[in-house]
């Protein structure tokens, strides 16, 4: 069976660069419909330069931590293509944090920002999914849904507690949702990734060669991923070959969590 999502509408978020860039313009290739969503409206028109005027190409801008922007969102897909499909919850954000400050907030900070627009976007897409399958009266799947996760949910690194938790949190939102969302054959799944080359690690990685050394050094395969091979994962979960696959943490880290030191970066 072939990974095709051919005709199929995504929406990706987080998709004004790096990771989420990468799966969005992948999915474009392939021949889907997709909606990319970023809270960066600038960024994403320097990205998409004119290629939002290409019928299979549309992009919206908004905070997805406002539970309106989240409606508004899905509304623009179905304006633009009557359907959904495919959700990629890309979104997500990167800070230290310092788990024995009790001033430091950046906990609650992920959760609003990497697990909570994730777990709305999610419920009110498979609404959609669900009125889709009824009105399709088949039983063809109605839709798939991946979260792009962390190793470092798996992991120990107090510099990013806050990040990790986050992180475990959407492992389970997976779960809890593809147990929930099985009934009406709609696939919940995830992407924990180590280093890829998003923008937020590039940057870091730019004036810090040590840095590069220290996560190659740490990794089996001695390399950082490029966005495109978290992308392809992506596409694999999306399409019908992964049609039995729900539930399920992908890893794709070079086999980092293989080793586990504790003090190794994860991103």
């Amino acid at each position: 069976m072939s990974f095709a999502i051919t005709g199929k509408t995504a929406i990706v978020t987080g998709a004004a660069n790096g990771i989420g860039l990468a799966i969005g313009r992948l999915f474009v290739e392939k021949g889907a419909n997709v909606m990319f969503a970023d809270v960066d409206e600038k960024r994403l028109k320097e990205e998409l330069g004119g290629a939002e005027q290409a019928e299979n190409v549309r992009y919206f801008a908004g905070d997805l931590r406002e539970k309106l922007t989240i409606a508004n969102l899905l509304s623009a897909t179905i304006d633009a293509y009557d359907q959904v499909d495919i959700l990629v919850n890309g979104a997500r954000q990167v800070v230290p944090s310092d788990p024995l400050d009790p001033d430091d907030d950046s906990v609650i900070a992920l959760l609003n920002q990497n697990l909570m627009p994730s777990l709305r976007l999610s419920q009110l897409v498979a609404k959609r999914m669900i009125k889709q399958a009824d009105d399709d009266d088949s039983d063809r799947p109605a839709g798939s849904i991946i979260n792009l996760s962390s190793i470092a949910a798996r992991r120990t690194h107090p510099d990013l507690m806050a990040y990790s938790v986050a992180s475990a949190a959407l492992d389970q939102m997976t779960r809890s949702l593809a147990v929930a969302l099985a009934p009406s054959r709609i696939r919940v799944n995830a992407v924990a990734f180590g280093s890829v080359m998003s923008a937020s690690l590039k940057s870091t990685l730019k004036d810090n060669r040590e840095y590069r050394r220290d996560i190659e050094d740490h990794t089996p395969l001695s390399r950082i991923a490029a966005p495109t091979e978290l992308a392809e994962a992506v596409q694999f979960l999306a399409s019908d070959a992964a049609g039995f696959m729900t539930g399920q943490i992908l890893t794709l880290d070079g086999g980092r969590t293989l080793l586990d030191p504790v003090a190794a970066p994860a991103h």
